[in-house]
């Protein structure tokens, strides 16, 4: 085991996503006996974030390297154990960071929504990773810790209570709200614009199991939520933005996992509109937007015109006191085939996007360091859920705002019983 000078170095700490991480870390959660350093490409920038932290931040070193300077990125790596990567789009700025990472052994985390990017990263890196030792874990914000930990939660009180995993679990946004930052859009945007051109990477895009390995056993058909009804939340249900990167993580780890969760294994993601006339309006509404809005990203002048003139740039962003006012809370229903059904909620304090996948990052590179040993989890690429246990999941809790509630476990005896209570009652009347 190397002892090197560094526990965590967080790269791009001048980016949006980045400078809010700084500050909770030298701020709002101050891990003991942590050794961190910020980088960035620009010096400038570095020390001016540093002068912003104020006295706290006095005894942080920082590090100047490019994203395209190999030689730099591997002097990065060599003295740190794990890297933390804000630096979107990483379909532009992400490659040789995760080759570096992967050739020399250094974890790796980052908060890509891109699953382009992605499997692109598994392809090239996959093997260098597993013969260094490298653990590299993709999508550790917003997108995929709350979707992909929910459904490991839920599991794991559903093989408590049932013996069994559950086959079908979907997850609802009851409720949200947060801004949305230049950096995130561009990602998004990126995507449609290498789409537009690349009628394999259309293709792509459309299969949910891109991200799990070729020889998976989950054959399960999945689908897409545009508009229907959910007769469980007693609501109508649009489409989720973040859906398809989600639902592509969470089947990932159901494939990484020694023990899958089901031989035919069925998630989705769905928006809470409400119930009667108004809430089947927004669902519609909802679902309107999602089908024409990546149809337009993809016609070039069209794209131009909306990112000029109706978008954030990159390094805009909400507010503090609009990251403060942010929050989320994410319902997760799962059954199994014998008829057992079990709810959980994730709930979380800051806007998804930035307050609050600043803090998950920050948690995920310290767990990482701290609680995945080297020796019982070998080098390759991770999901949140297949590589983080117990541990990270009291972690989120304790430090990062989130909350994670068992809701009720209702067996298939108890189930079948209510079902024949409700018929005698309805042939009553």
């Amino acid at each position: 085991m190397v002892n090197k000078e560094f526990d965590i170095i967080l790269f791009g700490a001048t980016s949006f996503a980045g400078k809010i991480m700084c500050e909770y870390l030298v701020g709002e959660h101050i891990e003991p006996n942590l050794s961190w350093a910020m980088a960035a490409r620009s010096e400038s920038k570095l020390q001016a974030l540093k002068s912003e932290l104020g006295e706290k931040a006095a005894e942080i070193p920082l590090i100047v390297a490019d994203s395209f300077n190999e030689e730099a990125l591997t002097d990065l790596c060599e003295r740190t154990h794990v890297v933390i990567s804000t630096v979107g789009p990483f379909a532009l700025y992400g490659d040789l960071l995760v080759k570096v990472c992967a050739e020399s052994g250094t974890d790796y985390c980052d908060l890509t929504g891109e699953a382009q990017w992605i499997r692109r990263m598994i392809l090239k890196h996959s093997e260098a990773a597993k013969a260094s030792g490298a653990r590299i874990v993709n999508s550790c914000g917003f997108d995929s810790i709350p979707s992909d930990l929910g459904v490991k939660f839920l599991q794991q009180h559903a093989q408590l209570n049932f013996r069994n995993y559950c086959d079908k679990v979907r997850m609802r946004v009851k409720s949200i709200k947060g801004g949305a930052s230049g950096g995130t859009i561009a990602s998004g945007i990126n995507i449609y614009k290498e789409a537009a051109a690349n009628p394999d990477l259309q293709r792509e895009l459309k299969d949910f199991y891109s991200l799990c390995p070729k020889n998976h056993d989950n054959k399960a058909k999945q689908r897409n939520i545009t508009l229907e009804y959910d007769d469980e939340y007693k609501s109508w249900v649009g489409p989720f933005i973040m859906a398809g990167i989600n639902t592509r993580i969470v089947l990932r780890s159901n494939a990484l996992n020694e023990v899958s969760y089901a031989e035919e294994f069925h998630y989705n993601e769905g928006s809470l509109t409400g119930d009667g006339a108004i809430g089947e309006k927004k669902a519609k509404s909802s679902a309107r937007f999602s089908k024409l809005g990546p149809m337009l990203l993809t016609i070039a002048p069209i794209r131009a015109i909306i990112t000029r003139f109706f978008l954030p740039k990159p390094g805009e962003g909400p507010s503090p006191e609009e990251q403060e006012a942010g929050f989320y809370d994410l319902r997760f229903f799962g059954s199994t085939d014998a008829g057992d059904e079990i709810r959980v909620k994730i709930t979380g304090d800051r806007d998804p996007g930035y307050g609050s996948s600043a803090k998950m990052l920050a948690q995920a590179g310290i767990s990482l360091r701290r609680d995945v040993d080297k020796g019982d989890c070998a080098g390759g690429f991770w999901t949140p859920a297949a590589i983080f246990g117990d541990r990270f999941i009291e972690r989120l809790q304790t430090y990062a705002g989130i909350t994670f509630e068992l809701q009720s476990v209702i067996p298939a005896a108890v189930s079948s019983n209510e079902d024949s209570a409700d018929e005698d009652i309805a042939a009553e009347e």
